[in-house]
């Protein structure tokens, strides 16, 4: 995707010096941009990725486009409708690939290894799903924009993007509908806009049920910043997925436990899988093609995640 990777902004490089030394440090053939315009206007970068604050990915990815690159954005990688109408219609102009870190599917091994399960149909057809989502907050360390719903998102758009994306890979929907939504700011009042916890319940066009639930309240005793979970009933069995932790037995990540007509199995599956979305999409990039994840799936899940943050009654 082209001979350098550039990275950072000045503004983040006159912030940050030394996050960004000590990022240089851990990949020296990195070379560090003193602007967004020397990265855009780079004829050796194809591929543009990007954690900016969630607000800003959807303006830079319009940018990046633009530009003639592709475009990778962290999860959430919009915070409006608007702006993921703008994206559709940018790729629709230009061709190019707008691609979602949904990391806690992407990047996590047990993850990945039961939608493999399911495309084998170890579980038979996916009836429902259900996901939990908790985070440490680490409040004191957070920048003020993480309080701030206009600046992220809320919570269903932000750490409810990863729930929705699994929920729609896992049931293999195309779309879904929200049928109930609810935030609420039960702890930290010293900051009234913020949203500590959600949930929401969905159905998928194809019948597939889903409730998730997220929220800052990982406690500090917890060996991880949070205790993520996702349960995948199917017709014919089911699959529980605990991505990071195995509370009290195992402070490995990667715990899948399967059981179907065929018995009872547990794996323990860090480092045995991989993470495949990376090469393909990158491939997907290069060739026009769409192995990774599609561009529908993509934006898909990013609008229900604003949809449900949108319908959500909010607790006081």
């Amino acid at each position: 995707m082209g001979e350098r990777l550039a990275i950072l902004s000045k503004a983040y490089l006159s912030l940050y010096p030394e996050k960004v030394q000590k990022f240089l440090e851990t990949y020296p053939n990195v070379s560090a941009a003193t602007s967004e315009e020397e990265i855009l206007h780079d004829s050796t970068i194809n591929l543009v990725a990007s954690a900016n604050i969630p607000v800003n990915r959807g303006p830079l990815g319009l940018r990046v486009l633009d530009a003639g690159k592709h475009y990778f954005a962290d999860k959430p990688a919009f915070t409006t409708l608007e702006q993921i109408e703008q994206a559709k219609r940018k790729v629709q102009e230009t061709g190019l690939k707008w691609g979602i870190y949904y990391s806690e599917r992407l990047h996590v091994e047990s993850a990945v290894f039961a939608g493999q399960l399911i495309a084998e149909g170890a579980i038979g057809r996916v009836i429902s799903v259900m996901g939990t989502g908790p985070h440490r907050a680490n409040a004191n360390s957070r920048p003020d924009w993480f309080f701030d719903p206009e600046q992220y998102g809320g919570i269903l758009t932000d750490i409810g993007s990863h729930q929705i994306e699994q929920f729609l890979h896992y049931a293999n929907a195309k779309s879904a509908k929200v049928l109930h939504s609810k935030v609420a700011n039960y702890h930290y009042k010293q900051y009234p806009a913020f949203q500590d916890y959600g949930d929401a319940t969905l159905v998928a066009d194809n019948g597939a049920t889903f409730y998730f639930r997220v929220d800052w309240f990982t406690p500090d005793g917890l060996g991880t910043w949070g205790d993520g979970r996702v349960t995948i009933i199917g017709t014919e069995g089911y699959i529980e997925v605990r991505k990071y932790i195995d509370i009290a037995r195992s402070n490995k990540g990667n715990h899948l436990y399967l059981v179907n007509g065929e018995g009872e199995k547990h794996f323990q599956l860090s480092g045995k899988v991989g993470y495949p979305f990376f090469g393909e999409f990158i491939l997907d990039c290069l060739n026009g093609t769409e192995n990774a994840m599609t561009q529908e799936h993509a934006f898909t899940a990013a609008t229900l995640c604003v949809e449900a943050q949108e319908k959500a009654i909010k607790i006081e």
